[in-house]
């Protein structure tokens, strides 16, 4: 990885799911701008935010695939992340181990 870039798998919950009520809703369902989970798999040596197992917060709208050994991908710069979930952000009680 060079620079900035992150690269992250993205999470399988991309079908269906289940709202709060317990509606399941189809993937073809519209949404309007939904935000989306992944796993950072490497980083490049300008990163600071991010280390590889950590979750990102991504909008996937502005991604850019690539498949390596059969593997999809999304490769990203750093500031394009939105919140990141760590266990090394729980130092204190009130910590939720986001960082945003």
């Amino acid at each position: 990885m060079l620079h900035d870039r992150v690269l992250v798998r993205q999470d399988a919950s991309e079908g269906e799911r289940r709202s709060g009520g317990g509606i399941l809703i189809p993937a073809t369902a519209a949404v309007g701008k939904r935000l989306a989970w992944a796993e950072v798999v490497a980083v490049g040596q300008n990163v600071r935010t991010v280390e590889p197992g950590d979750r990102v917060l991504y909008d996937p709208e502005d991604r850019a695939e690539v498949e390596v050994r059969g593997v999809a991908y999304v490769l990203m710069r750093e500031r394009d992340l939105h919140a990141v979930a760590a266990d090394r952000f729980e130092g204190s009680e009130d910590s939720t181990g986001l960082y945003l």
